[in-house]
């Protein structure tokens, strides 16, 4: 083992952070660790009601700690001392506000506990109406649309609509408020002690993908652009950045008191940070014209080409395309659903709900039993459904429902959108709306896999990751369906840390290409599903029905605007 390098990824996740110290020359994985955010857990400072989501940054930095320390905890010296660079990845777009010295307000007295100082989710939508504005202005006749790179429609889940609807509604963060930072961003800052605003190096997914960035308008959309759309927004872009840099690049070394207190080596390269999907998807092999999909509570649906290929044409509908985003010197294109795993535990919430009133305020059982009871239907009523929706033949003249309770993301972003539910009867059961949901976010893919065809990007095959592509073989055998696609699933139950875990091997020399990384420390795959011909032929006309529902419930929004 002498001599050996290792290096660390982090995952920040929707819950949790993952933690993983990977083997550089054989991928061997010498410890990891998960550490659920506090804050988070007990839902404060949320309100789904309005769909807003926020988190607390001491989760952040109180959720490192833990899992880096209990990562580190049981591995000898030398293991420790050949801990050569970390890289993270984070959701986004997380952004939040800080002040001249880079900290976080939610970190400053008078804002711990208010949620406009706090970093604003991906999933939260509180900014539909910022979003419109940023389109209607961007889109005008004469001026250069900002949004062509973005898929042509910019996003409430993105960076500059969360700031400006921020801006609007709570006086106290406008006014003390110098700068903001993705989250992505704010982590290696932290652990390298140069929060600086102005001289922190920058994702170049998070500011291409959530950011308009884009070397065409040299950076930035000009200064002209946002002062027109709402002077609160005048002079924010030159407190912002101009430069953007790639994953295989270093913003610095680990601080000694970072180092100090993680028990870390004090020479240890800080990577730049990363989209957790977009690292995700060189944690699982991404090669030109492969779709990496991860999903979990929504998708990610990625792929990289040849900058040469796809030049400056602007791909339409999907939510983005930036030169180095994912792969350095290949364009990386996303897209993606607002809700898919999201969308079962909605349905599962929903069931559950006459259970937890009823029980929970039943005098016939002790408390201890009550929990007890409450926790075993919470945790097998997917497992139930499944299995009989297993059994459900597919239908052509059944149910069809919309993957859209959470607005939709791609093709063309409308967070407006809401879901459906059709043809059900005094004869549906439980279980046939679980299979309809299925279907419907299998569906959603499709529209996306579509999207890419027709904007000229092929797709020579599919790579799946996340953790319903690890749990559940009846949504992956339906997704496969639906496609007509083969599927390969990743072996890596963490692969957003793994690819970290590479992006640092890149960052800090190691390895001189993330192909070099992926050969050594990848995982491979574990399962591949292999479309049905006869379920596949079924869905087509299914796909018809779920086209038409959409079509109808796109049109009634629209009137209603």
């Amino acid at each position: 083992m002498q001599n050996r390098k290792y290096t660390l990824g982090v995952d920040y996740g929707t819950d949790s952070v993952r933690t993983m110290i990977i083997d550089t020359s054989n991928g061997q994985i010498m410890g990891q660790a998960v550490a659920l955010y506090e804050r988070w857990g007990q839902g404060m400072y949320c309100r789904p009601e309005i769909n807003q989501f926020r988190q607390h940054p001491l989760d952040y930095i109180e959720g490192l700690k833990k899992a880096i320390k209990e990562t580190v905890a049981p591995l000898s010296q030398e293991v420790i001392n050949g801990i050569a660079a970390i890289s993270v990845a984070t959701t986004g777009s997380t952004p939040i506000a800080i002040n001249k010295e880079g900290t976080p307000l939610a970190m400053l007295p008078g804002f711990e506990e208010n949620p406009h100082g706090m970093f604003i989710l991906w999933k939260d939508h509180t900014a539909v109406g910022e979003a419109k504005e940023i389109n209607e202005l961007a889109h005008q006749e004469n001026g250069v649309d900002y949004t062509k790179y973005s898929g042509g429609e910019y996003s409430s889940e993105w960076f500059w609509a969360k700031i400006l609807h921020t801006l609007r509604v709570d006086k106290k963060v406008r006014e003390a408020a110098h700068s903001w930072i993705e989250h992505c961003d704010w982590i290696p800052a932290l652990l390298t002690g140069n929060t600086d605003p102005l001289s922190l190096k920058r994702s170049r997914c998070a500011a291409g993908h959530k950011a308009m960035w884009h070397p065409d308008w040299d950076g930035l959309p000009p200064e002209t652009f946002w002062s027109r759309l709402d002077p609160l927004l005048t002079g924010l872009r030159e407190r912002l950045y101009k430069d953007t840099y790639t994953s295989d690049q270093a913003v610095g070394t680990i601080s000694e008191d970072w180092a100090q207190i993680l028990g870390l080596p004090k020479d240890v390269i800080i990577g730049t940070g990363s989209i957790d999907a977009h690292i995700g998807a060189i944690g699982s092999a991404i090669k030109p014209y492969h779709m990496v999909k991860v999903i979990g509570t929504s998708t990610c649906d990625m792929i990289v080409a040849p900058t040469e290929e796809i030049g400056n044409k602007a791909i339409r509908g999907i939510c983005g395309q930036v030169d180095g985003s994912i792969l350095p010197n290949m364009i990386g294109l996303e897209a993606g659903q607002s809700a898919f795993g999201d969308l079962y535990a909605w349905y599962r919430e929903l069931l559950l709900w006459p259970a937890n009133k009823i029980i929970g305020d039943s005098n016939l059982l002790d408390r201890e039993t009550k929990s007890k009871l409450l926790e075993e239907m919470a945790d097998g009523i997917l497992t139930e459904l499944t299995l009989a929706a297993s059994k459900i033949e597919i239908d052509t003249s059944g149910i069809i429902a919309l993957d859209w309770m959470n607005g939709r993301r791609t093709p063309d972003s409308n967070q407006n959108l809401k879901g459906a539910i059709q043809g059900l009867t005094l004869g549906t059961t439980a279980p046939h709306i679980f299979r309809a949901l299925v279907e419907a976010t299998a569906f959603g893919s499709k529209k996306i896999v579509e999207q890419f065809q027709a904007e000229g990007v092929r797709i020579d095959g599919i790579i799946a990751m996340g953790g319903v592509a690890q749990k559940s073989e009846f949504v992956m055998q339906i997704l496969a369906d639906v496609l007509n696609f083969p599927i390969r699933i990743i072996k890596s139950e963490q692969t957003c840390a793994l690819g970290a875990a590479m992006a640092a091997a890149v960052a800090s020399g190691i390895y001189n290409t993330f192909l070099e990384a992926q050969n050594a420390m990848g995982s491979g795959f574990q399962k591949e599903y292999y479309p049905i011909p006869e379920n596949a032929k079924k869905y087509m006309e299914l796909y018809d029905n779920y086209n038409a529902l959409g079509h109808f419930v796109e049109t009634q929004e629209l009137q209603k605007a």
